[in-house]
């Protein structure tokens, strides 16, 4: 690394410089069907699935489709994100970036644009196609459904971001998701009421943000109007997605040891 790269000091943060990182990053998604694929596809393929495996019981469906419908998206932005951030890295790129006048504020929230305008089409592909042909029933909005859905593919990217600072190899970014994702995944609600594990894990459970997601669904299911419930369980969800990119800020690394 050049010395002087190292001793230049950090770019303000510049939001016509955090268009053009996502401008950037969106035209390479373009050219690669296959993560496109992973990111649209992949989760609506799973809810049809979901639906058809639970075709003699609909209600099932309704219990586990909403909370799903969230965790799809969290599950498949975070390990996109966390692999192609880390490419970035591997290859060099991300070293040539930051040697610019370009902060890493400017990178991580360009990073966050671009998948988050997947994240959007996502989620709206996912809840219509939920909602309007598999039949999922919920008593609350489905513009509330689809914010929640929204909200947990944006900290599914904010996540991916977060760990591709702690990985140097792809294989590791993905060994990253049994240790991030999967013990959310068991302590979110959604095998088992919160209320009901043992104070243990129910304690840990609070802090993990992929389990007030799974409120806020739950409370799509009964209740049609917005309450204090779900704008607690939405607001904790955003503001874990905004202090998880803040420490992916932080922690961005220029290249890979």
């Amino acid at each position: 690394m050049n010395p002087t790269t190292a001793l230049r000091p950090a770019a303000a943060f510049s939001p016509a410089r955090t268009l053009a990182t996502a401008a950037r990053v969106l035209r390479q998604l373009r050219h690669d069907p296959r993560t496109i694929a992973l990111m649209i596809v992949v989760p609506c393929l799973m809810l049809v699935i979901l639906r058809y495996v639970f075709d003699s019981g609909p209600h099932t469906f309704d219990t586990l489709g909403a909370s799903l419908l969230g965790i799809f998206p969290l599950i498949t932005m975070f390990l996109v994100t966390s692999i192609a951030t880390l490419r970035e890295r591997t290859s060099g790129t991300l070293e040539r970036l930051l040697a610019l006048p370009l902060g890493k504020a400017d990178l991580i929230a360009g990073y966050a644009l671009a998948f988050g305008a997947f994240a959007v089409l996502q989620s709206v592909l996912a809840t219509g196609l939920s909602v309007w042909l598999l039949g999922l029933d919920v008593t609350g909005s489905p513009w509330l459904l689809l914010l929640v859905a929204l909200l947990d593919a944006l900290l599914g990217t904010a996540l991916g971001l977060f760990v591709s600072a702690f990985a140097a190899s792809e294989f590791q970014a993905v060994q990253f998701m049994p240790a991030v994702i999967f013990p959310q995944l068991l302590l979110c609600g959604l095998f088992t009421p919160r209320s009901a594990m043992h104070p243990v894990l129910r304690a840990i459970s609070d802090v993990l943000p992929m389990s007030y997601a799974v409120d806020a669904m739950n409370q799509l299911l009964h209740h049609r109007d917005m309450t204090s419930a779900f704008a607690r369980d939405a607001g904790i969800v955003t503001g874990c997605a905004l202090l998880v990119l803040t420490l992916g800020a932080a922690t961005l690394r220029r290249r890979t040891p």
